[in-house]
């Protein structure tokens, strides 16, 4: 569970600011859900046979013998907080942020508290919500300079679909079982689809023969596929991959990935679905819903910040042993009138000589310069810091617009 300092932290802010302009132009508003839940909540949501469930959650007993978990994932605690507001009727944009956690095993792009930004639609019928949120990740991944990925999409057809593909599939790996490794007759034997996602080479061979989940799915489904990659083919690269099922047991329809090979193994760095029967599965009104989800450390090794997103230091320098009130009041009254530079101070002192050093190694591009003549006749030194830079002595007005207009 890794420590985020300042120095971490500037990418996740240029990150953060981009997305809150895009998810304002969608009108998608925020939610905020607890860290605990029930641990019920995600066995039914997530599945029990997803390895989530089965070896990833940090569950415990509280005072009253209830197991409540530390959330592995968004939309679970999401549809939940609908269904007690009783709100499944209506439809909603929201989007949500936070650390999540599981209990697996570290590397690189994945750790056991990690951060994820999701946008959740519900109430939207399979169509046009499609369409909407795909367009937002082709924003999302311009906004910040990531333009070498692939998005990955499957349909995973409706319930009959399903059950239909996953009867043919074990009955053609039954007599195979002894090949397939002990994770997979597991997943075999408890959910068949999730057998597509395989990583284990023995497995990924017996499927080259297996039955094919698109022979199951509808013309329908099918078509809507295509059209999804009609529509955004000349925008991003965009794949047709029937092997995509997602991790979690309630993705129903469509499903979608975002990788990167600048990624290394762990290369999805933004994934999601529609989840039509989660709020049914959670003792909820029947609400069609559809979202995803950034992993934002994976996806923060991708930003590429622009200068315009570097704000402009200035170094606040002053003779003075002890700051007065006087100077105190000139340095905030600059900070009012241009919130969006960065007046750096030393406060610990020193000659105007090592301030300036300090200036220039703290990245400042000027410096402003109080000396005791400078306070006693209400002016000031603004110096440009650059090699050729020159200096001007200007009186306090002035100082304030020399600031606002940088």
């Amino acid at each position: 569970m890794p420590d985020l300092f300042p120095e971490d932290l500037d990418r996740w802010y240029y990150f953060e600011s981009k997305l809150l302009n895009i998810f304002n132009s969608f009108n998608v508003n925020e939610i905020r859900t607890p860290l605990l839940e029930s641990s019920e909540l995600f066995s039914r949501s997530v599945g029990n046979s997803s390895d989530i469930v089965n070896k990833e959650l940090y569950s415990f007993l509280d005072r009253n013998n209830e197991s409540i978990s530390l959330r592995p994932e968004g939309s679970a605690g999401v549809i939940r907080a609908i269904i007690q507001k009783k709100q499944e009727l209506g439809r909603h944009k929201l989007w949500y942020q936070g650390p999540m956690f599981r209990y697996e095993r570290p590397q690189k792009g994945r750790f056991r508290q990690f951060h994820q930004i999701g946008v959740e639609y519900l109430g939207f019928d399979e169509g046009v919500s499609e369409y909407e949120l795909i367009s937002m990740v082709l924003q999302i991944n311009k906004s910040i300079g990531i333009s070498d990925y692939t998005l990955k999409i499957n349909h995973l057809g409706d319930a009959h679909a399903k059950e239909n593909f996953c009867k043919s599939l074990v009955i053609f790996l039954e007599p195979h079982l002894k090949e397939l490794h002990e994770k997979d007759q597991v997943r075999l034997s408890h959910n068949p689809l999730r057998l597509l996602d395989s990583k284990e080479k023995s497995t990924i061979e017996l499927l080259k023969n297996a039955p094919k989940f698109e022979d199951f799915i509808s013309v329908e489904s099918k078509l809507f596929l295509e059209d999804l990659v009609s529509a955004f083919k000349n925008e991003c690269d965009i794949q047709i991959d029937q092997s995509l099922v997602r991790g979690l047991d309630y993705y129903t329809g469509i499903v979608f990935e975002a990788v990167s090979s600048e990624l290394g193994a762990q290369d999805a760095f933004l994934g999601g679905g529609r989840y039509d029967n989660l709020s049914n599965q959670l003792g909820g009104k029947e609400m069609h819903s559809i979202g995803f989800a950034i992993g934002v450390e994976r996806i923060i090794e991708l930003v590429s910040m622009d200068d315009s997103s570097k704000k402009i230091k200035v170094g606040f320098i002053t003779s003075e042993q002890r700051i007065s009130q006087k100077t105190y009041k000139i340095a905030d009254d600059l900070r009012l009138a241009n919130r969006s530079i960065i007046l750096e101070t030393f406060l610990n002192g020193g000659s105007i000589k090592s301030q300036l050093r300090k200036a220039n190694k703290h990245g400042c591009s000027f410096a402003i310069i109080i000396g005791q003549e400078e306070l006693k006749n209400n002016q000031a030194i603004w110096k440009d810091l650059s090699e050729d830079g020159e200096q001007e002595l200007l009186n306090l007005q002035e100082l304030v617009n020399q600031y606002i207009n940088l």
